[in-house]
């Protein structure tokens, strides 16, 4: 029996904070970091954003057990998102457009407070949406309308500090307009969502233990033998990286390997992020057909084709380049529409073995996955280049050149077919999610 298709009115209200909440994302990790750097030193800096991430790792599982858990007459993930949309907007506008005079302890509380905002509004967001239908393929599409909102958001942010140059505007005015922008549209959108979309409280097949340190240890330890989980985690961390790497060194690699200006670096992105949105409806169409993990897998094996011609271009081929990123970018649309989609296929699996369903906690492993993903891509690449003489501010050797290419086009390549051996033969089909589901609402009924 096939499930109910989500209404479009509950769908667009559900996916439109997506385009607010995106929005601060790049500005934060690209413009942040120097921003405060120039003004505290590199430092004091590095030192106020590493606790606030620090931090935010930490309380990711908190966030997700306790939304789980949380009970009340509007749902369990509606009290959360409010609180987190109200703590963020208010520390985005202190942090984006800070006072004269600025401090660490400025820096690192509103750091701190903005990404727990952050993490209230993104753990259960992400997990009410794999709550809001048990069907294989309706989940696809709510997840292919969120992250094509998100998109929509970084495209937005993309293009204010573009204009704010041309109109002579400092790069801190800038921040400061992207921060107002990302409140002003969050807030109606929000307001619209918890308004207009149903947060029912799930009808769990045996009551949540209360929450403790336990409880917490005995539910991790539930999901480390949760076999399909740890596959899926381990691809989504493996193929996180592979789009890491190439996004920690984009700009370098236009700027000193292609020779790329600054207008055709503009022109790359917007044609990258584009192709993401535009080619979204395609994989999930493909995933009904084909079914989510080896549509996901056809994704990747298209970047890998794309990215294989990376080495044999020269400097000023932007055109051919620009190909490549259209590629890349569709496979951009299927990383984020497809793997939350499966995500929410395991939360299924794991609720009928365990009996507790902790669809906040998975996705708050899962977000956790994506930010090691990206600290790892800075973190391993970065050293390595220098290590082999590449120097970002001056002239480099054909060698030097020639590793910036390598760890910038191969790396990705290995990595991301690392990730399809592990995807490929994925044990929850359509057919499985379905006995999944059947299974767990006869349990469910017979708990009532």
């Amino acid at each position: 029996m096939t499930a109910p298709k989500l209404p479009l009115s509950h769908l667009i209200f559900y996916a439109l904070p997506g385009f607010a909440l995106a929005m601060p994302t790049i500005p934060a990790a690209v413009f942040l970091p120097s921003m405060y750097g120039a003004e505290l030193g590199l430092a004091a800096a590095g030192a106020a954003l590493f606790i606030a991430r620090t931090f935010d790792v930490v309380t990711d599982p908190l966030i997700g057990a306790l939304s789980d858990r949380w009970k009340s007459s509007v749902g369990r993930r509606k009290p959360w998102i409010l609180a987190g949309a109200l703590l963020a907007g208010f520390s985005l506008i202190q942090l984006f457009q800070p006072p004269a005079g600025v401090t660490t302890t400025y820096v690192t509380v509103w750091s701190v407070l903005l990404y727990l905002g952050w993490t209230m509004i993104n753990v259960p967001y992400t997990a009410w949406g794999a709550e809001m239908t048990g069907d294989y393929n309706e989940r696809v599409r709510i997840t292919s309308a969120r992250e094509g909102v998100m998109l929509l958001g970084i495209f937005a942010a993309g293009t204010i500090p573009v204009w704010a140059a041309s109109a002579g505007l400092s790069e801190r005015n800038a921040l400061a307009m992207i921060s107002w922008m990302a409140v002003i549209a969050g807030g109606p959108f929000i307001a619209l969502m918890l308004w207009r979309v149903p947060d029912p409280l799930p009808r769990d097949p045996t009551p949540h233990a209360p929450l403790s340190l336990r409880t917490l240890i005995e539910g991790t330890r539930a999901l480390s033998s949760n076999k399909p989980f740890l596959r899926l985690l381990a691809a989504w961390l493996i193929n996180g990286l592979a789009n890491g790497i190439p996004s920690t060194l984009f700009l370098l690699f236009l700027e000193h390997r292609l020779e790329a200006d600054q207008t055709q670096r503009g022109i790359l992105i917007l044609v990258y992020f584009l192709a993401a949105v535009l080619a979204i409806p395609l994989w999930s169409a493909l995933s009904q057909r084909v079914g989510k993990h080896r549509a996901w897998c056809c994704a990747m094996l298209m970047t890998c084709a794309a990215f294989i011609w990376v080495p044999l271009m020269a400097p000023g081929s932007i055109v051919a380049f620009g190909i490549v990123c259209a590629i890349t970018g569709m496979g951009l649309g299927a990383d984020l529409a497809l793997p939350p989609a499966l995500q929410a296929d395991v939360v299924d699996f794991d609720t009928l073995r365990n009996r507790q369903p902790r669809a906040g906690l998975f996705f708050a492993l899962w977000s956790m996955s994506t930010k090691l993903a990206l600290a790892l891509a800075v973190v391993v690449t970065f050293p390595v280049l220098a290590a082999l003489g590449f120097d970002p501010k001056g002239s480099n050797s054909p060698t030097a050149l020639w590793s910036l290419t390598v760890i910038y086009a191969g790396v990705p390549v290995v990595l991301k077919l690392v990730a399809i051996t592990l995807v490929w033969t994925f044990p929850i089909t359509a057919a499985r999610q379905r006995l999944v589901r059947k299974r767990l609402d006869a349990l469910t009924a017979r708990n009532l």
